[in-house]
C-alpha cells in the first residue's frame, strides 16, 4: 500500500503511477536529481552518447566502423563486415544479447533501464536537461504551465519545443546513417530534399516520430510501450538487486523533529520527505516496494542520501539490495537461474566468437551441371560441365580460377572471367577433360583448387562421372 499521509491509505497497485483515479493523464515533472550515482550515470551516458553520433562517421579500410543495412542485408559490426551469407552470425549476436539483458535482469534488475537504454539517457539527459535550462526546476514548471498563455510562457514553450525538434531531427540523421551510411546521408543532405524527396520524407516521419516520443509520450514508452519493463514481474525474484527502500529501518515513518531521539520514540529513519517521489522521473512511490514502472535509474538514491545527510542518519535507507538482503540481511547474487543464463550466454559468445574467428574470407560451391552426363571430348577423354560460385566476403574485388589438383586433367573455362565483387558472388561454368586411361570408376572424385590471382584461396572436391564400363575394367 502507499501511504500520501498519515491517514490516508490508497492501493497503488490499481491503476498506472502517470494516471487519475478518473483517468487521465498524470503529467510528470520530476525534479533535477544531484548526487553521486546521478554523476556516474552522467558520465555512462555522455561516453554513450559520443559513441552513438560519433561511431556511423568513422571509417575503417574504406568502410563504415558500424553499419546496420537492413535493407541490403548487409551488416559490420566494429570493422567486420557481416555479409548475408553469414546472417546465422547476426541472429546468434542478437540471441546472446537478449539472454544478457535476460540475465542482467535477474541478478540486477532494471539496470539496462536506468542506465543503458537510450530512451532513458535521451530523455533524461538531454531532453529533460534543456527543458530544466529553459523552464527551470519541478516547481518552476509546474508554475509555467498552470499561468495563462503570456509573453513568458509562449517564448519558453516555443523555445523548447523548437529546440526539441532539432535534436529529434538529428537522431533522427543519425540513425539513418546506421542504415545508409554518412556517405550516403551526406549526399541526401547536400543534394536537398527535392533531389531525393522519398528519402527525406522518411527522415520527416522519424523526426516526427522523436519529437513526439520525448516531447508528449515521455515515460509512457517505459510504462506502457516498453514490452521489457513488463517482462520484469516475470525475471525477478527475492534475490535481483534492484532500487530498494529499507522498509525494516524506516518504519515506522514520521515527521522529522531535531529534538526527538527517534530510537526512544521508536520511529524508522524515514521522515516523510518525499523527496524520493519528487525525483522518480515515472512518478512512483519506492517506498511502496518493487514496482514495474521502476527503471532503476538511482534519482531516489540520491535524494535520500542528501537527507540522511541532513538528518543526521546513515546512508543506504533507499540503496542497491535484494528482497532477501533487506530482509535477512543476506545478499547473494548467485542463484539456479542466474547460474544457467550464465552457462547458457557464455556458450552462446564462445559460438559467436568462434564463428567470428574462424570465419573464412570465401566460400565456394563446385558443382556438377543440373542435367547434363559425360560426354566424350576428343578420342581419349571424358569430360563434365562444371557451374562454380565464389562467395566474396572481403572488401575486394577478385578475378578468380580454377585448377585441377587430382588427378591430371584439362579445365577450359566456359563463357565471361569469373569475377567476384566484394560481397557478392562470382558465378561461372566450366568443363574438365580428363584422359580415359586414367579413370577407374564410373564416380570420380576430383579435387579443385580456386585461385585469387596466384593465391590458392580454397580447395573443394566433386565427382566426375564417367560411362558405367568403367568399373568392370
Amino acid at each position: 500500500m502507499s501511504r500520501e499521509n498519515s491517514n490516508d491509505r490508497v492501493y497503488f497497485r490499481d491503476r498506472l503511477s502517470t494516471v487519475s483515479s478518473d483517468g487521465k493523464r498524470v503529467w510528470v515533472y520530476p525534479k533535477k536529481s544531484r548526487g553521486k550515482l546521478t554523476n556516474y550515470r552522467k558520465i555512462v551516458s555522455a561516453i554513450l552518447l559520443a559513441f552513438l553520433f560519433i561511431a556511423p562517421h568513422i571509417r575503417y579500410k574504406g568502410d563504415p566502423f558500424i553499419l546496420l543495412n537492413i535493407l541490403e542485408r548487409k551488416f559490420i559490426l566494429f570493422g567486420v563486415i557481416i555479409w548475408p551469407q553469414d546472417f546465422h552470425i547476426i541472429v546468434l549476436s542478437i540471441i546472446a544479447l537478449l539472454v544478457f539483458i535476460i540475465l542482467f535482469t535477474v541478478v540486477f534488475g532494471r539496470i539496462f533501464c536506468g542506465w543503458i537504454c537510450p530512451q532513458t539517457i535521451f530523455m533524461e539527459f538531454i531532453f529533460r536537461q534543456i527543458e530544466y535550462l529553459i523552464e527551470g526546476d519541478y516547481s518552476e514548471q509546474k508554475k509555467l504551465n498552470r499561468q495563462d498563455w503570456n509573453f513568458e510562457k509562449i517564448w519558453k514553450k516555443t523555445i523548447k519545443q523548437s529546440v526539441f525538434f532539432i535534436i529529434s531531427f538529428i537522431i533522427a540523421n543519425t540513425f539513418l546513417s546506421y542504415i545508409i551510411g554518412s556517405d550516403k546521408l551526406k549526399i541526401l543532405i547536400t543534394d536537398g530534399p527535392t533531389a531525393h524527396l522519398a528519402s527525406f520524407m522518411a527522415i520527416i516521419i522519424f523526426t516526427g516520430a522523436f519529437y513526439f516520443i520525448f516531447a508528449f509520450f515521455r515515460e509512457q514508452v517505459c510504462l506502457i510501450a516498453c514490452p521489457y519493463g513488463r517482462l520484469q514481474g516475470v525475471m525477478l525474484d527475492r534475490k535481483s538487486i534492484v532500487v530498494a527502500y529499507d522498509h525494516k529501518r524506516g518504519e515506522p515513518r514520521g515527521k522529522h523533529n531535531p529534538l526527538e531521539d527517534r530510537s526512544v520514540t521508536g520511529k524508522g529513519d524515514c521522515i516523510e520527505c518525499l523527496s524520493c517521489v519528487v525525483v522518480c522521473p515515472t512518478n512512483i512511490d519506492i517506498r511502496n516496494g518493487t514496482q514495474l514502472e521502476c527503471i532503476n535509474c538511482t534519482a531516489c538514491i540520491d535524494a535520500c542520501n542528501a537527507i540522511m545527510d541532513k538528518t543526521g542518519s546513515p546512508r543506504g535507507l533507499i540503496r542497491y539490495d535484494s528482497e532477501k538482503g533487506i530482509t535477512e540481511g543476506i545478499r547473494s547474487i548467485f542463484n539456479p537461474r542466474s547460474i544457467a543464463y550464465s552457462a547458457v550466454l557464455t556458450v552462446l559468445l564462445l559460438i559467436v566468437a568462434s564463428l567470428l574467428m574462424f570465419r573464412t574470407d570465401f566460400e565456394t560451391t563446385i558443382l556438377r551441371q543440373k542435367g547434363t552426363l559425360f560426354q566424350e571430348y576428343g578420342e581419349k577423354s571424358y569430360s563434365n560441365i562444371y557451374q562454380i560460385e565464389v562467395v566474396n566476403k572481403t572488401r575486394g574485388h577478385h578475378n578468380v580460377s580454377v585448377k585441377l589438383l587430382k588427378p591430371q586433367g584439362d579445365i577450359i573455362l566456359m563463357g565471361d572471367p569469373i569475377i567476384a565483387k566484394r560481397g557478392s558472388v562470382g558465378k561461372g561454368s566450366f568443363l574438365v577433360a580428363i584422359r580415359k586411361d586414367l579413370l577407374s570408376s564410373s564416380n570420380t572424385r576430383l579435387k579443385f583448387g580456386v585461385y585469387s590471382e596466384n593465391d590458392l584461396i580454397e580447395e573443394y572436391e566433386a565427382s566426375f562421372v564417367g560411362p558405367n564400363s568403367l568399373d568392370k575394367k
